[in-house]
């Protein structure tokens, strides 16, 4: 019988860990900090708010429905990351390595998952259900976002990768049940 547990539950551990602190020395290029906190201030939902209030003006009805569907949307995804964020508790990376340093503004006390990454997605896959050339901007910017978070100090790569994950679920299931 095979006792070795799979995955190695502190090898990823600590994969995530050093992930996350060799991310984070990135920010100590000015420009690069910069860049990292202007895409994680549009990940606070400056962007999408934006969209879903300009939308309908610029894209009259088609504009009107995908401002609907990324509400409903982002409604359904805070729902899902209020649970998970109390629920999972995981202190974020800055304070629980010592080697990594607090570079951008902190929204809640938790890491797990990252709601930046979980809205960005979600709300882009949408986007791009109602608008499909759309999603050649959104990708890059959508990865930025995520990118930033583990930059900044505020999640590891892990988090980042469950939220974008959770973004998926969500926002594939609400165009396929809209």
């Amino acid at each position: 019988m095979n006792t070795h547990s799979w995955p190695d539950r502190r090898r990823w551990i600590e994969h995530d860990r050093r992930w996350a602190q060799t991310l984070n020395r990135a920010a100590s290029y000015r420009v690069f900090l910069f860049a990292c906190r202007a895409a994680s201030y549009l990940g606070d939902g400056v962007l999408w708010y934006g969209l879903i209030l300009g939308l309908p003006w610029v894209a009259g009805e088609v504009g009107r429905r995908c401002s609907e569907h990324m509400l409903l949307a982002g409604l359904i995804s805070l729902l899902i990351y209020k649970i998970l964020k109390r629920g999972v508790c995981r202190p974020r990376p800055y304070q629980s390595c010592p080697e990594i340093r607090l570079c951008g503004r902190v929204l809640d006390p938790f890491s797990f998952p990252s709601g930046h990454t979980f809205h960005a997605v979600g709300f882009s896959l949408v986007l791009a259900y109602h608008f499909p050339l759309g999603a050649a901007f959104l990708v890059p910017i959508v990865f930025i976002i995520a990118l930033s978070r583990v930059v900044l100090g505020l999640h590891y790569p892990s988090d980042v990768l469950a939220g974008a994950g959770f973004g998926i679920v969500v926002g594939l299931l609400s165009v396929w049940l809209i």
